[in-house]
């Protein structure tokens, strides 16, 4: 049984379809849309349309693996057992649980879905079509000019350098718009630092000095008044107030209620977020060795985006083949994370990294990741779109 038809849970349904004769593989998703996530960047700032991060949910699973069109409701890993949003129920021998995460945006006071594209407020989080509303809201922004805000939560959340990504490209193409000095931009960081890693973050740092982005470090946003364009955030100081003529808003990213009552979180990690207990290396279950998590689901310090997935993949097949098989697999995940940090349209930062902070580059000597340069803007715009279709087909 896969709970989530998304990235991690097609992957590895159409992998074990391949090498399991004969094993009944069951998907559960109540989406019969596939988002094409990497993609939602590139539409909310105008250089995709919508339909480029859209597909069906069907058309990417291969003939043997069957399809509930239904959402996991509650989940019993002492019965093992899996019931649906349909009243349905499910016994398993093994579980991979990988339903994605989901977006608190009760969390910030004042904001709601509707709210993107109007007043100036973005949030291209939450799928294609309020992607493409961010751009309605942003594009007003870099032609009119005026005070833009970009924010990031104080949680875990998925690929952290998309906030990044979105400001970087609305500055460069404000500039090349309205032109220089008709915007002030602010990046409010939710600690401080601009990236997980130290290097990383010192070279945003520089390129935001460069660019004239401002820091403000240790700014959570917790409420909005869309009518008077204020956003109010938590700082270590108290409360403090901005005005803003845009606003990117990102929502605190937790773990469905279905996994945090399920008994699979941690106990003493994450607590609010309840990501998925597994071991970092194997993506096993420490309590429930017939239960992996995949994806952003899981509860590793690392590893929260596609190109996390493409190598967590194979890792949950080697260990769940050779239980199996009643052996010990020996596949690791390393925390191997991928980030094409759009900088300028044209340009990106090809940064990859693992558990320690390592740089990890695929093309060392010829990619250098901490250098904006046009291939790596490619392997963003072309190449892993291709890249993910076939990991999607268990190819890659």
């Amino acid at each position: 049984m896969i709970i989530g038809a998304g990235a991690a849970g097609t992957s590895l349904a159409n992998r074990l379809v391949g090498r399991l004769d004969g094993a009944e593989i069951t998907i559960l998703d109540p989406s019969t849309e596939h988002l094409y996530q990497p993609g939602l960047s590139l539409v909310a700032a105008g250089l995709k349309p919508a339909s480029y991060t859209q597909s069906n949910t069907a058309d990417w699973l291969s003939k043997g693996i069957t399809l509930i069109p239904e959402a996991a409701a509650a989940i019993d890993p002492v019965a093992k057992t899996v019931s649906t949003s349909g009243a349905q129920t499910f016994a398993y021998d093994f579980l991979v649980v990988a339903p994605g995460l989901v977006l608190d945006h009760d969390a910030i006071e004042g904001f709601s879905l509707d709210l993107v594209g109007t007043n100036g407020i973005g949030a291209l989080y939450p799928g294609a079509q309020y992607a493409a509303k961010t751009w309605e809201a942003a594009s007003k922004f870099t032609e009119d000019g005026g005070v833009g805000i970009f924010t990031r939560p104080a949680t875990e959340m998925k690929c952290a350098g998309a906030p990044l990504k979105h400001a970087f490209l609305i500055e460069d193409i404000a500039t090349r718009t309205a032109g220089a000095g008709k915007h002030e931009m602010h990046y409010a960081s939710n600690n401080n630092s601009l990236f997980g890693l130290p290097i990383v973050s010192e070279k945003v740092r520089m390129l935001f000095e460069d660019r004239g982005i401002t820091p403000q470090y240790s700014h959570v946003l917790k409420a909005i008044e869309p009518g008077r364009k204020i956003a109010t955030f938590a700082t270590p100081e108290g409360d403090t107030e901005m005005g803003y003529d845009y606003l990117h808003v990102i929502s605190p990213q937790r773990a469905p209620d279905v996994v945090r009552q399920s008994g699979l979180s941690w106990a003493d990690k994450w607590t609010d977020q309840g990501w998925v207990e597994v071991d970092q290396q194997t993506l096993r279950h420490l309590r429930y060795p017939e239960v992996f998590a995949l994806g952003d689901v899981a509860g590793v310090p690392k590893g929260k985006t596609a190109a996390s997935v493409k190598w967590q993949v194979p890792v949950v097949e080697d260990h769940l083949i050779a239980a199996i098989e009643g052996r010990e697999g020996n596949a690791v995940y390393d925390g191997y994370t991928s980030c094409p940090l759009m900088t300028r349209v044209g340009r990106a930062m090809l940064v990859e990294f693992d558990y320690h902070n390592n740089l990890t580059p695929s093309f060392p000597g010829i990619i250098a990741p901490l250098e904006e340069l046009w291939i790596s803007w490619l392997m963003e715009e072309v190449a892993l779109k291709a890249t993910y279709n076939a990991m999607l087909r268990g190819k890659a």
